[in-house]
């Protein structure tokens, strides 16, 4: 890829020699004209001290557009996955605990059910593993 001739124009500038490149929009890749995935930036976090990923639980952190946090909450309440719906006081603005069978299920309750919540506007997606025993012998 090329490098952007000004500062001001960023890293993230469509580029038509990769099929899939990044929008103005970090997190956000494009095939073709349409979005690979709905325009809400998000991350997910893995382990990566050696612990192992536990698939059935996650922590949601949300961005929630202003004054929408209550209509968020509700929409949020309908979700049988998620298991406590913590809103708070600065960012993120909503912390959530889901349960879901495995990690596909994870990617599409937050990116086709969390994601199409009308006043969200960024989600952080912490998994829960577990430690490795490292005992020194």
């Amino acid at each position: 890829m090329k490098r952007p001739k000004s500062a001001a124009a960023g890293p993230y500038q469509k580029s038509s020699s990769a099929p899939t490149t990044l929008t103005g929009t970090p997190g956000i890749r494009y095939v073709g004209k349409e979005p690979a995935v709905p325009a809400v930036p998000c991350t997910i976090h893995a382990p990566v001290d050696g612990g192992m990923v536990m698939a059935d639980r996650a922590y949601i952190l949300i961005q929630v557009l202003p004054g929408q946090t209550s209509q968020v909450v509700r929409a949020l309440g309908e979700i049988k996955q998620i298991k406590t719906i913590d809103p708070c006081w600065g960012k993120p603005d909503i912390i959530v605990v889901v349960e879901v069978p495995d990690q596909d299920a994870l990617t599409q309750l937050v990116l086709s059910r969390i994601h199409s919540i009308e006043g969200v506007s960024q989600t952080d997606t912490h998994l829960v593993y577990q430690l490795k025993d490292s005992k020194a012998k």
